[in-house]
């Protein structure tokens, strides 16, 4: 039995190399042979990658996650827990997708950003930097989330909105149009 460390603290587990790129895959993981992993990437425990998605370079696909459609996952990135990358979208550099966060359409996760809880990046939004994308937030149309800015909460980020710099957007707020929120900003809906 061929075994292999996916360094996720459950030590050498049952494991394979796929077929298609040649990196390594947990037996308990589910891998399309349509979809390609790459030499020094992985897909542990019980992770799935499906169609013809990709998961490349160093990257990392765990626990219960889901990389499906042309999706891409490459760079040193992690997507891991329930989250879900799908479509057309990626995720790369040093990004995390976790939790049960959903990445779809032709969003963008990239550079050390974090896109976790329940939130949601869709159509072609981008989340890059050191932003932070979290809660229930929603980030969706071409807006841009970066820099060390956060939409938490409910917050909805939308259209060709533009968040950046330190500002945070959170509780119900909603941020659209051509809206530029950055600096040390702080929008929300003021709870009653």
């Amino acid at each position: 039995m061929t075994t292999f460390d996916f360094d996720d603290g459950n030590g050498p587990v049952p494991a394979h190399k796929h077929p298609n790129g040649g990196g390594w895959v947990a037996d308990t993981a589910k891998v399309d042979e349509t979809a390609k992993v790459d030499e020094t990437a992985c897909v542990g425990a019980a992770a799935r990658v499906f169609g013809n998605a990709m998961v490349s370079d160093n990257a990392r696909v765990y626990d219960n996650a889901l990389v499906c459609g042309n999706a891409q996952v490459y760079g040193n990135a992690q997507v891991y827990n329930n989250a879900v990358v799908a479509d057309d979208a990626m995720v790369y550099g040093n990004a995390q997708v976790y939790g049960n966060a959903l990445v779809c359409s032709d969003a963008q996760v990239l550079g050390n950003a974090w896109v976790f809880d329940n939130a949601l990046v869709c159509d072609t939004a981008r989340v890059l930097g050191n932003a932070r994308v979290y809660n229930n937030a929603q980030v969706s149309g071409n807006a841009r989330v970066y820099n060390n800015a956060w939409v938490i909460g409910n917050a909805q980020v939308y259209d060709n909105a533009l968040i950046f710099g330190d500002a945070m957007v959170y509780n119900k707020a909603k941020v659209y149009g051509k809206a530029r929120v950055h600096g040390n900003a702080l929008i929300f809906e003021e709870r009653k």
